[in-house]
């Protein structure tokens, strides 16, 4: 089993929670090394393949992702992924800043070849959908994107989904506001041209916002703004039904009864909606594994991201993911097939 690199700071639910998350992980076999306070979280060299790696300094949400990670060196998050890069680890997860553990995974794992912006990805659970949840990226890594980040962020978005998820052959769709090609941005409409034509993906087009959770597609693709604008409104709207429910349940005495008939069914529910369920997003496109766990992960959160951070590496993820670039052509700027114009133009970002 993989080492995996454990952010000991910086979750909300405080040092507890990370403890109970460690010793979760480790017992399905995966080693860790856990880095933050020594005082507060002892209790983790109490566990069997786990070991405790003092770090000093904690970096919060409040700072500039970049700045704080060039300035501290000694902050949890930092040494966690320098020691991934070092090679001591083989995956890093934390439940810490968004911002501070992109910073520090990026500088310290470095993108792939061809890469111009990793991208976070993450798992949509569907209720009572059976098979492999879609993978929707980019989530937040990168507000705006140009055609050739989308095109990119498809690859990517594949090949975790066939390494890791387990789909043979995964349906890849973009996000717009209509079918037809020639809907969308500027940026989405010629990535749908470019990918229509791109070779290695099973592309179906575009895809509306009231299909995204239908079945239609394994893997979506958007820009990190929209992508974390869709994330927020459908965990906000998932705990809004949730909570909806709960009251509907307790509106009289019927209704009580009903909810008591239904309470087991409703507990699977409110599993599978849980964040903690996915353990957080990983960063794609980088020569290493990062798993950016929620801030309000509890134990089963951690343990997660932990486990998610193991079997990306088992799966040979990152090793995969380079093939199919190459293969595509992507790490020399274009696609395979395309026009040699276009590939100059896409040299000029990278």
């Amino acid at each position: 089993m993989p080492t995996v690199a454990l952010d000991g700071r910086g979750a909300e639910r405080g040092p507890e929670t990370i403890v109970a998350g460690a010793r979760g992980a480790a017992a399905d076999g995966i080693r860790l090394r856990v880095f933050g306070d020594p005082a507060t979280l002892a209790a983790v060299e109490q566990i069997d393949g786990a070991e405790l790696v003092p770090a000093v300094e904690e970096i919060t949400n409040a700072e500039e992702p970049v700045a704080a990670v060039r300035s501290r060196p000694r902050a949890s998050v930092v040494l966690a992924a320098q020691d991934v890069a070092e090679g001591r680890s083989q995956a890093m997860a934390s439940a810490g800043s968004t911002g501070a553990t992109m910073t520090a995974a990026l500088f310290a794992l470095r993108r792939l070849h061809g890469v111009r912006r990793p991208a976070l990805a993450l798992q949509l659970l569907v209720p009572g959908r059976p098979g492999p949840p879609a993978l929707l990226l980019d989530v937040g890594a990168n507000a705006d994107a140009r055609a050739h980040d989308l095109v990119q962020f498809a690859y990517l978005g594949a090949a975790f989904s066939e390494a890791v998820l387990g789909v043979a052959q995964p349906r890849v769709a973009l996000l717009s506001v209509g079918e037809e090609a020639n809907k969308g941005s500027a940026e989405v409409v010629e990535a749908h041209a470019r990918l229509a034509r791109a070779e290695g993906l099973d592309f179906r087009g575009n895809l509306e916002g009231q299909d995204l959770l239908a079945g239609a597609a394994e893997v979506i693709v958007t820009d990190g703004f929209t992508g974390n604008v869709v994330l927020k409104t459908i965990e906000g709207t998932a705990k809004t039904v949730a909570e909806a429910v709960r009251a509907a349940a307790r509106s009289g005495p019927v209704a009580a009864a009903g909810g008591l008939l239904l309470r087991p069914s409703l507990g699977g529910l409110r599993r599978q909606l849980d964040p903690d369920t996915t353990g957080g997003a990983i960063l794609l496109g980088l020569r290493g594994v990062a798993v950016v766990g929620h801030g309000s992960s509890g134990p089963e959160g951690i343990a997660n991201a932990v486990r998610l951070a193991a079997r990306t590496v088992d799966q040979s993820a990152v090793e995969r993911t380079a093939k199919l670039l190459e293969r595509a052509g992507m790490t020399r700027g274009g696609l395979r097939g395309e026009s040699p114009r276009a590939g100059m133009r896409d040299r000029k970002e990278l």
